[in-house]
């Protein structure tokens, strides 16, 4: 059963100016997130906006908000083919295990600009 959705919109310009701020990746951004994020050359502004998006999406599936919780306790990573995944830790992992959540499905783009992403939160009972 589907319990929440969530869908998220940034602006890759606005993760362009924050690239080089350290404090800012540091605070929202895992340790495997930065450096997904800076492996990408010229991409790198247009990924940081698609992963920070894909976290936006989350609190809202989830009906939290971002200031339950620290935005770096969600990892958005990527499998073998490059499908980004959660790998929810701290206060989002206690929230998903409360709501007994045992599926979210990521989906992020690109396009003119911007990055979407959408989060759906499944239970199965």
């Amino acid at each position: 059963m589907i319990i929440g959705i969530g869908m998220d919109l940034c602006d890759i310009s606005r993760m362009e100016k924050l690239l080089s701020d350290g404090r800012f990746l540091a605070r929202f951004f895992s340790a495997e997130e930065q450096a997904y994020i800076q492996s990408k050359g010229k991409s790198a502004a247009q990924s940081m906006a698609g992963i920070f998006a894909a976290k936006e999406a989350l609190v809202k599936a989830l009906g939290t908000g971002i200031t339950s919780g620290n935005l770096a306790d969600i990892c958005v990573l990527h499998d073998e083919h490059g499908a980004p995944y959660y790998d929810l830790r701290g206060s989002y992992a206690e929230k998903a295990k409360e709501c007994r959540i045992n599926a979210l499905f990521l989906s992020i783009t690109h396009e003119a600009g911007m990055a979407a992403a959408m989060c759906v939160a499944e239970r199965k009972d």
